[in-house]
């Protein structure tokens, strides 16, 4: 748990020197966006958080290299790593070019069954085989091809839930701490160092995201989520621990199609005053 602690302060106070040396290379006019107040904001800032996760790997494979000992928490590094820069990639690639297209499961298959591929569905599809694949990490030794399918969409789902969130300034990163920490408060994993990183540079975003600076994009959303997924595979080994897992994000993401997850937050209390809380005033 201490491990976890470190990685995620370290990872928020990286990010967030990162970006301010980096705000600037951000002002390009195809990554300004409209939000809900009609002002401008910058999105994909959350691909910063791939870029925090690279630097600090390879900085911890030059320690290892050094020292010659690999702590426990190495074990994640290269999946998450991974899979935050997989996410981040497609996610970019939404925000970029998916601007104005069919948003949810059903608008993305309208569109392939008319013969358009969107870009939303390539980021669907590549985001189920990287699932599979940085799943495939976690491995132990009895797995199957159900196994291997499942753990990858655990993966893939918790990235595309995080980014059915971020509708609102650090909605997306305040659900994925609190879901995060919880894993890792029940687990105390020292494994979960490795995605923790990631889970701590969203946080460093986070005072410019509530500020309504920026946005974490698709690009921030979707890595952030696949981070917490991989996490608590890792945290949770057990065959039916991993269906509960999966079974709780296939009624989340088929819920989101026909519910608006911020109207349900505005009318429970509790959930209401956490999302604002940090906000700018309505």
């Amino acid at each position: 748990m201490i491990d976890t602690a470190i990685a995620v302060v370290v990872g928020a106070v990286v990010c967030a020197t990162l970006w301010v040396a980096a705000r600037s290379a951000f002002e390009a006019p195809s990554l300004v966006r409209t939000n809900y107040r009609g002002a401008p904001v910058v999105t994909s800032v959350g691909l910063m958080i791939p870029v925090t996760m690279v630097l600090l790997a390879g900085f911890s494979r030059i320690m290892l290299l050094l020292t010659r000992t690999a702590p426990a928490w190495d074990q994640l590094i290269g999946p998450a790593v991974a899979a935050a820069t997989g996410f981040g990639l497609l996610g970019l690639l939404d925000d970029v070019a998916g601007e104005g297209q069919s948003g949810g499961f059903r608008g993305h298959l309208h569109e392939l069954a008319r013969g358009h591929l969107t870009s939303g569905m390539i980021k669907l599809v590549g985001g189920a085989a990287l699932g599979v694949v940085v799943a495939q990490a976690l491995a132990r030794g009895d797995d199957t091809v159900v196994g291997a399918l499942r753990d990858g969409a655990v993966v893939a789902l918790a990235a595309n839930t995080a980014n059915l969130l971020d509708r609102a300034p650090g909605r997306a990163v305040k659900a994925a701490a609190v879901v995060f920490l919880g894993v890792a408060l029940v687990s105390r994993s020292p494994t979960l160092a490795g995605p923790g990183v990631g889970v701590g540079a969203a946080l460093g975003l986070l005072p410019d995201d509530l500020r309504e600076r920026v946005m974490l994009g698709d690009a921030g959303a979707n890595p952030l989520g696949a981070l917490v997924g991989l996490g608590a595979l890792s945290a949770f080994p057990g065959d039916l621990a991993r269906w509960v897992l999966l079974g709780v994000l296939v009624a989340l993401n088929l819920l989101s199609e026909v519910v608006s997850f911020s109207t349900v937050i505005e009318r429970v209390p509790p959930l209401r005053w956490f999302d604002r809380l940090g906000r700018l005033p309505a």
